[in-house]
């Protein structure tokens, strides 16, 4: 299941910048094919660690047999609980690939992907039920024209709304075809890059994506030592800004905020420049061309 779940991104180049120690305690927050967790292991000696993450139960096959492993069956906001119950605090590293899985997109039962029918899913953890049936059937044509303008930063936000709102009046929307049929009226001359922002916009609201994300990243001052390392691979604006940001400042919004002395009061140094794949990486894996790699260092 592991050779076909998804291909990981930028595996040397965030392997490289965690800097393992052999005896060092790692977390990847997003374990699903267990690509970058594999790799981590392997700069592990006997006395290392790596706690990983992930909400989805499909990714429990993918878990290997190895006694440093720790597994949590959880959202990534819940680092710290985490890191607590499992006695590994502080921790040395830690990494998060915040793209989906090329499992979700390939599984039409999942709904994450508009290139097959099935039903208007795109939960994370299958056991949620906030589902995007439920969030585009009962969501307000107000609320909805903001997760459609906020999440998927899409222009024909008002009108995509009022068109789902007529839709569902006479029969309820209940799978991705269906939406589809709804939307694509509104789409530009490059259907599928529009497409992709509104399903981006679901999938993010279902999830409560960018708040999990500011969850995670606020703890992470609280459960590195000095000189652990964050390495964070994001794939759309949204998060990168709030993780560039955050890297910067220690805020969301990058504000510089500084202490009685005039030094800056953030938690994290960033380290060098976000880091992009190569033409090669994107050649063997297109999923991977929006990539950013960023790294910090806690202070």
């Amino acid at each position: 299941m592991t050779d076909t779940y998804h291909i990981p991104v930028l595996l040397r180049q965030s392997i490289d910048a965690l800097d393992i120690k052999g005896n060092g305690v790692y977390a990847d927050l997003t374990f699903g094919g267990g690509g970058h967790s594999r790799e981590i292991l392997k700069h592990l000696g006997n006395d290392g660690r790596l706690l990983a993450f992930d909400q989805d139960k499909d990714t429990l096959a993918n878990i290997p047999s190895d006694s440093r492993l720790l597994f949590a069956q959880s959202n990534f906001r819940y680092l710290k609980n985490f890191s607590k119950y499992y006695g590994v605090l502080p921790l040395d590293g830690i990494l998060a690939d915040l793209g989906v899985s090329s499992h979700h997109f390939d599984e039409s039962e999942r709904g994450f992907s508009f290139r097959f029918d099935g039903p208007l899913d795109m939960r994370m953890n299958q056991t949620s039920d906030k589902t995007a049936k439920l969030v585009i059937n009962t969501c307000s044509e107000a609320e909805l024209a903001d997760i459609l303008y906020y999440y998927g930063e899409l222009q024909q936000a008002k009108r995509i709304a009022s068109a789902v709102v007529k839709s569902r009046q006479q029969k309820s929307i209940d799978t991705i075809f269906e939406l589809v049929q709804v939307v694509e009226r509104f789409c530009g001359h490059d259907k599928k890059r529009d497409l992709a922002k509104i399903f981006q916009a679901i999938r993010i609201e279902v999830n409560d994506e960018l708040e999990a994300l500011k969850e995670m990243l606020l703890s992470t001052s609280k459960v590195l030592k000095s000189g652990g390392r964050l390495v964070v691979i994001t794939y759309h604006s949204l998060e990168d800004r709030l993780v560039k940001n955050f890297m910067k400042s220690g805020n969301f919004e990058g504000r510089m905020e500084q202490d009685f002395y005039g030094n800056i009061s953030a938690p994290l140094r960033p380290i060098g420049k976000a880091v992009t794949p190569d033409n090669d990486e994107i050649e063997a894996n297109p999923r991977s061309r929006s990539a950013k790699l960023r790294i910090a260092e806690k202070i």
